[in-house]
């Protein structure tokens, strides 16, 4: 499939397509004038991208995880990216943690603020 269909099933812009191939994260093939080709498993692997771009991760980061995103990367390919997925996946449950502490605190600034706001301007 060509950039513009990959792009729309994968909810991006062809530009991020374009960036994710000069970053190695993403290789088309290309026909003799030039243009890109995608196979399905392209649309799956932006997602993919897409998903750990947002989580915080870097490009460079995401690129150690390309081989693993392919069906059978080789076993020292895997090892090396399985050390880079488990430091980042407790890199986000620290993050998630942090996060559950700040929507805490908001509760309670929620609460306090709400029984104060209640106590000083009752409901006639």
């Amino acid at each position: 499939m060509r950039i513009g269909e990959v792009a729309a099933r994968a909810g991006v812009s062809r530009r991020s397509l374009r960036y994710y191939e000069e970053q190695g994260l993403l290789e088309a093939t290309r026909s003799s004038s030039g243009q890109r080709h995608y196979g399905e498993d392209h649309v799956r692997r932006v997602r993919l991208i897409q998903t750990f771009f947002a989580a915080g991760l870097s490009s460079s980061t995401i690129r150690e995880l390309i081989p693993c995103m392919a069906l059978t990367p080789s076993d020292v390919v895997a090892a090396g990216a399985l050390v880079v997925m488990e430091r980042e996946r407790e890199r986000l449950r620290g993050a998630v943690a942090e996060m559950n502490a700040a929507i805490d605190a908001l509760d309670d600034l929620i609460a306090s603020t709400a029984s104060y706001s209640a106590a000083m301007h009752p409901v006639a």
